[in-house]
Order: structure tokens, then C-alpha cells, then sequence
């Protein structure tokens, strides 16, 4: 395992703005300190810099089942029908947002190009396990039933997310598969959370130092779920997901130095096994959410790139 110097350095300009630890701090505080973290850092290496220019990007309010919710919509230039990507944001189903993801939202709109639809589902714990869920599957809903009215082709829509939102695109497309709904052409998996006991090797040989941390993870866990029981539920671990077979192909991405590789490599495998096209890719020398870093990281926009190209080939059939 060698990081990669230039995650070498965003680890040690992170460490030098003497924020407290996500897991000591209660929820609301922890959210305004992911922000603050990130904002020092490109101070600190001259990267504030204006968002990637969007043709359209417009907020639209949406109903869920027992409330309303945000989302935001980013559309490149051109005519439609265009394809999509309903693209649920990570930060352990406690912290993030429509502007915590914005930079990944843009550069996918562009590099793909297609419309991108974030939604801002509630989060823990003053929305527990399964408030999030219920909002992202409704919002996904509520996208494909929209279709015509939003330019987009309803044959051509992706579902994905990265860290918990990946785990949320995971079960919704089980969900979605046993019910009948929709069907997404794709799920973009990027390092996304599978099975909440990780007892396995990179759980541990990454626990601490590597940005996403063991205490971080007993914290968002708790946080998410009513009780640790719920850690078998495999709405909250789809890796526990019996059967596997008729979903969708995936594009999964992980990093090296990530707790949550493994899981997210061994559901990977289960896919495979279950017939499922599956492509996986890991990036050497990365960290959890490297994929929102692309100000700071080269290998980000790569797999940015890469994301788009995956995207492309689903529209494509």
C-alpha cells in the first residue's frame, strides 16, 4: 500500500485545520465542519475556485411519501430526450447534501453528457433508517414517471451514489427489481457502503489515518439505524441480499486505502457470481471519497472519466 503523494498532501492539509473529529461532534456541528474542513484545504492550496459552468442547473421541490424534498437538476447543452443519472450523495446518511456533491454533479453533466438529478434525501438521526431510503426511492420514482416531462428517454436513466449513497442506489435497485417500478440501464457504485459489520482486512488495516475512519463509521451506523439488529437488514447491508440475479449492470469504483474496500469489492463479487455484468475498477493509492477531491486529486477527475464512459456505454445499448 503506498498513498498517493498527492493524497499524502491533502491528508496533512486536513490534519492542520485542527477541526475536532467528525465523531465527536454532535450531528449539526459535524455537518457545518465537513464544510469548513474542505474550504481550509483549498485555501490553503489556492483552489477556491468558481463551480464548473452548467448549461442549466434549477432546484425543484418533489413529494415523498410523508413530506417534501429538494432536488436539483443539472442539464448540458443540447436537445432532448436526454439519458440520466439519479445520483444519491454519500457523508454515512448523516452528513452531505446538494452542495457537498455539486462538484461531482457538474463534472458528470458535462463529461457524459447527460442530466444529473441529485436528491437531497433526509438525514440521520433526526430521520432514522428508513426515512432516507423511502425519500431516494420515491424521488427515483418520481424521476422515471416524469420522464417525458423533463426531456429525459425513461430506457436510458442510471441510478448512483458514492459512500452511502451508494448503498442507498444498491438497495433501491433491489427494491425497484422486486417490484417493478422502474428498471435503471445502470448502477454507478462509487466505494459504496455494502455490509455494516466489516470485519474484514482493509476495515482494519485502514481504521484510522486514511481520512474515513472506524470511529466515523460506529458513528454514522448508530446514527442511521434504531438499533445495531438493523445492521442485518439487508435494506441497511445489501451485500446480505439473498438473491442477486436480474439486476442491472454495475459500474463499481473503489480506493485502495478505503475500510470500506472490501465490502464493496466482495459485493462486486456476489454480482458477478449472480450473473450480473459487473465492471470494477480500484484506484491505487486513493481514500474514501476520492471522487469528490478532483480540485485536489488528478485521479479523481480520471475516475470521473471513467464514470462518463461507463454511462455513455449504458445509454449506448
Amino acid at each position: 500500500m503506498t498513498l498517493d503523494p498527492q493524497v499524502r498532501t491533502l491528508l496533512d492539509l486536513l490534519a492542520k485545520s485542527k477541526l475536532p473529529e467528525m465523531e465527536t461532534l454532535r450531528p449539526p456541528a459535524a455537518r457545518k465542519a465537513l464544510t469548513t474542513r474542505f474550504l481550509r484545504a483549498r485555501q490553503a492550496v489556492g483552489k477556491l475556485v468558481p463551480p464548473e459552468p452548467v448549461h442549466r442547473v434549477e432546484d425543484r421541490t418533489i413529494p415523498v411519501p410523508d413530506g417534501e424534498i429538494q432536488i436539483r437538476i443539472y442539464t448540458p447543452e443540447g436537445d432532448g430526450p436526454h439519458p440520466a443519472l439519479v445520483f444519491l450523495h454519500g457523508g454515512g446518511f448523516v452528513l452531505g447534501g446538494l452542495e457537498s456533491h455539486d462538484d461531482i454533479c457538474r463534472a458528470l453533466t458535462n463529461l457524459t453528457p447527460c442530466v444529473v438529478i441529485a436528491v437531497n434525501y433526509r438525514l440521520a438521526p433526526e430521520h432514522k433508517f428508513p426515512t432516507g431510503l423511502h425519500d431516494a426511492y420515491a424521488a427515483t420514482r418520481w424521476v422515471f414517471n416524469n420522464a417525458h416531462d423533463l426531456s429525459l428517454d425513461p430506457t436510458r436513466i442510471a441510478i448512483g451514489g458514492d459512500s452511502a449513497g451508494g448503498n442507498l442506489a444498491t438497495v433501491i435497485t433491489h427494491l425497484a427489481h422486486d417490484s417493478g417500478d422502474f428498471r435503471p440501464c445502470l448502477q454507478l457504485l462509487a466505494y459504496p457502503s455494502t455490509l455494516m459489520s466489516r470485519d474484514n482486512e482493509s476495515s482494519q488495516q485502514y481504521a484510522t489515518g486514511y481520512y474515513l475512519t472506524q470511529g466515523q463509521l460506529r458513528y454514522f451506523g448508530e446514527h442511521y439505524t434504531h438499533t445495531p439488529e438493523e445492521f442485518t437488514n439487508p435494506l441497511v447491508s445489501p451485500y446480505l441480499r439473498a438473491d442477486l440475479t436480474g439486476l442491472p449492470p454495475a459500474f463499481l469504483l473503489t480506493a485502495e486505502c478505503d475500510p470500506l474496500r472490501d465490502e464493496a469489492e466482495a459485493y462486486a463479487q456476489r454480482l458477478e457470481q449472480a450473473g450480473v455484468p459487473v465492471t470494477l475498477t480500484r484506484y491505487e493509492g486513493m481514500i474514501h471519497g476520492f471522487l469528490g477531491m478532483s480540485a485536489f486529486l488528478e485521479k479523481a477527475y480520471v475516475a470521473l472519466s471513467d464514470c462518463a464512459a461507463a454511462l455513455n456505454s449504458a445509454f449506448a445499448k
